[in-house]
């Protein structure tokens, strides 16, 4: 099944549980919520972690990944997939299998590389199967500076790096400039060979877990709701920068977005 006529448009997410709830699956579902979606969450690895790094994390058998996802898409409408973290070559492999049977649902990849604090998680051979398989399925890829770096190691400058994976067939790079040393956020917005735009935003202060899978999963909820890239990419930087500014430190390392923080109650 791909679009459909249900009125909560159903977002695949294929990322991993991180139990300190900051990050992966409940940021996404949180984030999905806050835009009037479903979400339909594929687990692709279990994680040990807190607000401060990843401790540990066991990659999901790749035949469970398909088993869970295929499930899913036999019963419901799915509109539109978000990946997360891919801890293997095996589960790069498995949502390859699934995305080329489903080519016309948009698919929005964070590209998880390391923790916050700079852990790495996935290795070389993860990286050349995400280059290989995963970004010529790609509708809107959304590195940070240094995921951009490390996916493109030909590129000598940021621009470069963004053509190099357009290049693989990603049809929107999305470079986001908080691990840039500048007063204000910038964040490039790549297609068709070139800059299509910048977005600058007052830098907050502190870091926040959780905010890449807050910002790939709401470009995904956009899509799903059927509107254009730019716009739902511009969007869902709007509702990334309000859900960190009003963002809280409930443990001892970042602080976790308020994803809900339209829920609140002004008066009290």
């Amino acid at each position: 099944m791909t679009q459909s006529t249900s009125p909560v448009p159903v977002i695949m997410v294929f990322s991993g549980n991180d139990p300190s709830g900051g990050a992966g699956i409940q940021a996404d579902i949180e984030s999905l919520i806050s835009h009037g979606c479903h979400t339909a969450p594929v687990v692709t690895a279990l994680t040990i972690q807190d607000t401060q790094d990843v401790i540990g994390y066991t990659p999901l058998d790749g035949g469970l990944i398909v088993e869970q996802a295929r499930a899913v898409l036999e019963d419901m409408p799915v509109s539109a997939f978000k990946l997360g973290l891919l801890a293997s070559t095996e589960a790069v492999e498995a949502i390859h299998s699934i995305l080329k049977d489903y080519p016309d649902i948009p698919v929005v990849m964070d590209p998880v590389l390391a923790s916050g604090s700079g852990t790495q998680i996935t290795d070389d051979d993860v990286i050349d199967a995400m280059a290989e398989m995963l970004l010529p399925q790609a509708t809107v890829l959304t590195p940070n500076s240094k995921e951009a770096r490390v996916l493109a190691p030909e590129g000598d400058t940021l621009e470069a790096c963004a053509m190099a994976l357009l290049s693989h067939g990603t049809e929107f790079v999305l470079v986001t400039g908080t691990h840039e040393n500048t007063p204000e956020v910038t964040n490039t917005l790549y297609a068709n060979n070139r800059v299509l735009e910048t977005f600058t935003w007052d830098r907050l202060e502190g870091s926040y877990h959780g905010s890449g899978c807050t910002l790939a999963a709401s470009i995904a909820g956009l899509l799903a709701q059927g509107m254009e890239p730019f716009t739902a990419i511009h969007e869902a930087q709007e509702y990334t920068w309000q859900a960190l500014a009003e963002g809280y430190r409930i443990g001892m390392g970042q602080q976790i977005p308020n994803r809900l923080f339209w829920a609140r109650d002004d008066d009290s």
